[in-house]
């Protein structure tokens, strides 16, 4: 029991390692992409090739003036950015980087939990980080932060029932809630070729989840200042900044699992070919970010509710036809 113990925790270390060190150089790989997309430079300056970049933001970030507004809800304030956070990471329990290894003798399986509705957990982390939004942005005492939290509430619960729609499509030809099943259903056709609607619309509501261009509604600084983050300064504005990030990252994980086979490929290591394929749903995410203006509210709702949510039933519906018309088979 305490060997096994032993085992979660070195696990989980490593992928929360892994996962926030690879949130700290996504900022700086976006920040060169979007230079490189708009014909500047980027920051090149600090370390070789400006590697340490990302080393001194966070410095920065760390010994900037820490300040709470008078009339904040004092323990409300100082959750909400936490709140974001722990739910981007709690998602990374279940998904699979890797098939199974040997080690020092014993098995050692490259996802912390195989939990059967793993599926149902992710959603659910999911929903929950909506509230470490919606919190901040009313905690603040401030009505610009407000209106960017309303905003998030409107924005994600809408385009939570889309991104849910399109992986019931994923579910029901998997027959599985498990993502190390649907990981290895897999094994001949990734998903992205069977279900191309789910993968669309499970793309476009992460970018709206994640509150990424064209759905950065819910901070738009022309509008409403910083959003629910405006007043959020220092180390608790890193947090949201973190999880903003760690989000992207999810949803790139999560889409590797869910469409592009997980780990599976040829000749590459298996945890080689995860990371290349979050790597390039991060890259689409950063070059949506540069192509795509901001979309008006009316808009933003008009396409979740008018467009996405009747194409994610009725994608589901002629996926349970089609499964149920070859026999149950997915």
């Amino acid at each position: 029991m305490g060997a096994e113990l032993a085992v979660y925790a070195i696990k989980s270390a490593v992928i929360l390692g892994g996962v926030l060190t690879a949130c700290a150089y996504v900022t700086l790989l976006e920040r060169r992409l979007l230079a490189r997309f708009q014909l500047r430079i980027g920051p090149n300056r600090v370390g070789p090739f400006g590697l340490l970049q990302p080393l001194a933001d966070g410095i920065k970030l760390i010994f900037k003036e820490d300040f709470m507004p008078a009339g904040a809800d004092r323990a409300v304030y100082l959750l909400a950015p936490l709140i974001t956070v722990v739910a981007a990471l709690f998602v990374y329990a279940v998904i699979p980087i890797g098939p199974p290894v040997h080690l020092l003798g014993r098995e050692v399986t490259l996802y912390i939990a195989d939990v059967n509705v793993a599926v149902l957990l992710v959603l659910g982390a999911s929903s929950v980080g909506v509230y470490g939004v919606i919190l901040g942005g009313w905690a603040s005492d401030n009505k610009y932060a407000l209106l960017g939290g309303l905003r998030s509430s409107a924005q994600l619960i809408s385009y939570e029932l889309t991104l849910g729609l399109a992986v019931l499509g994923v579910v029901v030809v998997a027959n599985s809630l498990s993502l190390v099943d649907i990981v290895r259903a897999q094994a001949h056709l990734w998903f992205i070729v069977t279900q191309p609607v789910a993968f669309l619309l499970f793309l476009i509501a992460g970018l709206a989840e994640t509150n990424r261009a064209p759905f950065d509604l819910p901070e738009a600084e022309q509008e409403l200042i910083a959003g629910y983050q405006t007043e959020y300064g220092g180390f608790k504005f890193a947090m949201y900044y973190l999880g903003e990030y760690v989000g992207v990252i999810t949803m790139g994980a999560l889409i590797a699992t869910l469409f592009l086979g997980g780990w599976q490929g040829p000749v590459l290591p298996p945890v080689v070919w995860f990371l290349v394929k979050v790597f390039a749903v991060v890259f689409v995410f950063i070059w949506i970010r540069a192509t795509l203006p901001r979309l008006r509210y009316d808009q933003l709702m008009g396409l979740g509710w008018k467009v996405l949510v009747p194409l994610g039933l009725a994608n589901l519906a002629v996926t349970a036809l089609l499964v149920v018309w070859r026999g149950g088979t997915p």
